[in-house]
């Protein structure tokens, strides 16, 4: 008896549904990764969030800037996709 008492008391808990990540904290944990990474700098980065979609444009010295960029922002928790409008322009020396 003892035993249905208690998974009756952590059933609901177990299924309960955790409240999604705002777009809000999506685009501070983005702003964050991107400028603190060394390659990208993207402190410059405009990044757009809407339902779990970020939106990156900007300019970065090389492809892989580019693609490093993209894959920071995925790894950020609520992250659905991301759209990868970034514009690789070597600097001039």
């Amino acid at each position: 008896m003892q035993r249905r008492t208690f998974l009756a008391l952590i059933g609901p808990v177990a299924f309960a549904q955790k409240a999604p990540i705002s777009d809000d904290t999506i685009y501070d944990q983005v702003r964050l990764k991107l400028a603190s990474d060394p390659d990208v700098r993207g402190g410059a980065f405009e990044v757009e969030v809407k339902s779990g979609v970020v939106t990156l444009k900007g300019k970065v010295d090389k492809e892989s800037f580019k693609q490093r960029a993209e894959k920071l922002a995925k790894k950020i928790k609520g992250v659905k996709s991301v759209v990868n409008q970034l514009l690789v322009e070597p600097r001039v020396a």
